[in-house]
């Protein structure tokens, strides 16, 4: 995949600069779309390519990329980008090319007919449309990828390796009279078909299934001000909206986040801690190296409630003067890196989740959270309540549907006064600048003493 002679390209790219890249990748994808009891898709295709980047000056970044790898077509983009960066070649020596081995997988789809792929689909599909004859539509989509990268740059460095997705999310829409609810309910990681042994599809459809029906029964949530009780099945939704970008560092660097110039300062409750961590293992958002050729870390961004670093890539670490802790990631090669989060979560606590519970007189469970807004400079959002319960008394009540949680993110870190010894994770494709990549995002159960819901004005 990698041409010979690519230091001469890497060379004549940079010229004065202060760094170049060249990110090679190859993908495979399968990808299945189940709608209506019709297999509307069903295709695996290759797509492969190369992108070159150039850091130079005043730290800006000149980027192009190409499907023709060749070592003439890259010698002509290398050309185009010397037009900004000067005459001076430098003398690059690979001193030590890595390959990274891959991580065990039991299945690796790869390996597996498509027929495989199919009936997992079908089954789901299935299970989802016998719940109920108030099930209306049904979608279930199945995708994995498989990415073999290769990066090589101005400092020497050459790593390879692979990476591998699974996911399988059902949809499902319940209707009943004038009344249309939804339900969604996803599974995947870094994993192969091994993850449908511990969560089969036919327990995703389920789920997704009883969720719409279970909102489809329910009456309209009470608006106003309450205690918010945010379970740990409900993912790391707002972590990740509401807090995790305005822990980018490019964001913060250009004013557009709400912690931008407070490093050190208490920025939420002593009870929290939020962790950004690609080593996870098998989570979605697992990776052995970022997109830049970085090995990543653990990193702790919010410390007891005080704020320590901000998630960073090569070129924002060299604005701020500091090691890139291995945070850059893109879409593909179409795209330059950029500052992203990876498995985001706040870190568990001792009070066991009954017990935050039992602790509310009058307020509302979010057991799943939806779609929402989120603004990075402020950090107002407004989040949908997919699935929520009343709480009266210290006990789980009835299901509401219609809710929404309004607030601002730093300032619910700082309110949160209690936080459970669970944690949950949900998966999803974060979306920035254009270009998404797979994350998981977790919590555990959380307290906020009060907090904007809307629904019907009691």
């Amino acid at each position: 995949m990698v041409p010979k002679g690519v230091e001469k390209i890497l060379a004549l790219a940079c010229g004065k600069g202060l760094f170049a890249d060249l990110y090679f990748e190859r993908t495979v994808t399968t990808y299945i779309v189940l709608e209506n009891n019709r297999l509307e898709k069903a295709v695996t295709g290759v797509d492969a390519g190369v992108g070159l980047r150039v850091i130079y000056g005043d730290f800006h970044t000149a980027y192009a990329y190409s499907n023709d790898m060749s070592l003439e077509n890259l010698e002509t983009l290398a050309r185009e980008l010397k037009k900004l960066t000067g005459e001076e070649e430098k003398d690059i020596v690979f001193s030590d090319r890595h390959k990274v081995p891959p991580i065990e997988i039991k299945r690796p789809p790869y390996e597996e007919p498509l027929l495989t792929k199919v009936k997992l689909v079908q089954e789901a599909n299935q299970v989802a449309r016998g719940v109920s004859p108030k099930v209306v539509q049904v979608q279930v989509i199945y995708q994995d990828v498989r990415k073999e990268i290769t990066i090589v740059n101005t400092e020497g460095e050459w790593i390879s390796g692979e990476r591998l997705y699974t996911l399988l999310a059902v949809q499902v829409v319940a209707r009943e009279g004038e009344v249309i609810q939804t339900g969604y309910e996803p599974v995947g990681g870094a994993i192969g078909l091994e993850i449908f042994e511990k969560t089969p599809p036919e327990e995703i459809a389920l789920k997704a299934a009883k969720r719409a029906l279970l909102m489809l029964g329910a009456r309209k949530a009470p608006g106003g001000t309450m205690p918010v009780v945010l379970s740990s099945e409900a993912g790391g939704t707002m972590i990740h909206e509401a807090v995790g970008h305005g822990l980018e560092a490019d964001l913060a660097a250009e004013g557009f986040s709400v912690y931008a110039g407070r490093l050190g300062e208490q920025v939420a409750s002593p009870l929290i801690t939020v962790i950004d961590d690609p080593t996870l293992l098998y989570q979605r958002g697992f990776y052995q190296f970022d997109d830049e050729g970085v090995w990543p870390e653990k990193t702790v961004l919010i410390e007891n409630g005080v704020l320590k670093t901000f998630l960073y890539d090569r070129l924002s670490a060299m604005k701020a003067g500091v090691k890139s802790n291995g945070h850059g990631r893109r879409e593909s090669y179409r795209f330059r890196p950029i500052p992203r989060m990876s498995n985001t979560y706040i870190a568990p606590g001792d009070t066991p989740p009954e017990a935050i519970i039992r602790s509310v007189e009058k307020g509302l469970l979010v057991k799943k959270m939806g779609g929402g807004q989120v603004d990075t400079i402020s950090g107002n959002f407004v989040f949908e309540v997919a699935e929520g319960y009343l709480i009266e008394k210290g006990l789980v009540g009835e299901p509401v549907r219609g809710a929404t949680i309004s607030g601002n993110g730093p300032q619910v870190l700082q309110m949160i006064d209690m936080v459970g010894n669970d944690l949950g994770f949900a998966i999803g494709t974060c979306g920035k600048d254009g270009q998404g990549v797979p994350v998981s995002d977790a919590q555990p159960t959380l307290r906020i003493p009060e907090i904007v819901v809307g629904g019907a004005i009691e």
